[in-house]
């Protein structure tokens, strides 16, 4: 997904993260549930992204089909995404998709405290993708387009008996509803997600020269305070840096280097 629609996509994101804190994984099931009626309507997924559509209409359009069947926040989810512009029609059922999954994620995260959770389901999703690449008949017989989806729901459930209940709905939805991909491509995918959010619990920090462990410590303790979490910490040495430190926290970027205020310095003296 690129241009229009990857920034689409992560407007969703943004706006979603605001819900994550206390959503539960119902919210997950019933934006998969959409996914479902979008993929079998290709008449739906074109009234949505038609960019000659006002966006009320849109709305009311979402609302209308799935008010009675859905929470408000699933409704306001999908309103958003009907808001937005997107490149191709297939492109909105993408990211309902991405959101549904990071929405389990997230309720496995909050579950687990936090990265405990996320190794969690990640181990969960592994299982499940190493079983099967071994196996072809169980790789032909979760990619028949023959079968009924509860029989390879209760398939797939086998699989992973002990699994969590985040990884039966991600690892369910890949086998019933694979959108033109292997089963575990779906999932290799749900996978790439959760190290995302991982990295919201790792502090990647470069330093010009090697700290203590006393320094390290009081890292640790003033990075777990400013992101409110008990992050990992990893530290390289980059004497390029010349001074200061530099903090990677998933996308934030936290930059106090010397090499960095001189340029900085530069950059306001030449403009």
């Amino acid at each position: 997904m690129a241009g229009i629609s990857a920034t689409a996509l992560s407007v969703a994101r943004e706006d979603l993260e605001t819900r994550l804190p206390s959503a539960p994984l119902s919210l997950a099931e019933e934006l998969f549930s959409i996914l479902s009626v979008l993929d079998s309507n290709a008449g739906l997924r074109r009234a949505l992204t038609d960019p000659a559509r006002d966006r009320e209409s849109k709305v009311n359009l979402v609302s209308n089909l799935f008010a009675q069947q859905v929470s408000t926040d699933a409704i306001a989810v999908t309103a958003g995404l009907a808001s937005a512009r997107w490149a191709a029609a297939r492109d909105i059922g993408d990211a309902l998709e991405t959101l549904a999954g990071l929405t389990a994620i997230s309720v496995a995260e909050r579950r687990g405290n936090g990265s405990e959770g996320l190794d969690s389901l990640e181990a969960d999703l592994y299982a499940f993708k190493r079983v099967v690449a071994s196996n072809h008949e169980l790789q032909r017989a979760l990619a028949d387009g023959r079968a009924d989806d509860s029989a390879k729901a209760n398939l797939a459930k086998k699989l992973v008996p002990g699994a969590s209940e985040e990884a039966r709905l991600l690892i369910r939805q890949a086998v019933v509803a694979p959108r033109g991909l292997k089963p575990s491509g779906v999932v290799e995918r749900f996978i790439e997600l959760v190290g995302e959010r991982q990295q919201r619990w790792i502090a990647e920090v470069s330093v010009s020269r090697p700290m203590s462990q006393i320094q390290l410590s009081r890292l640790e303790s003033a990075l777990n305070g400013l992101y409110n979490r008990d992050l990992t910490v990893h530290v390289a040495v980059d004497p390029a840096l010349v001074g200061g430190i530099r903090v990677k926290v998933a996308d934030e970027v936290v930059d106090s280097s010397v090499i960095t205020r001189l340029n900085e310095l530069g950059r306001r003296m030449a403009g």
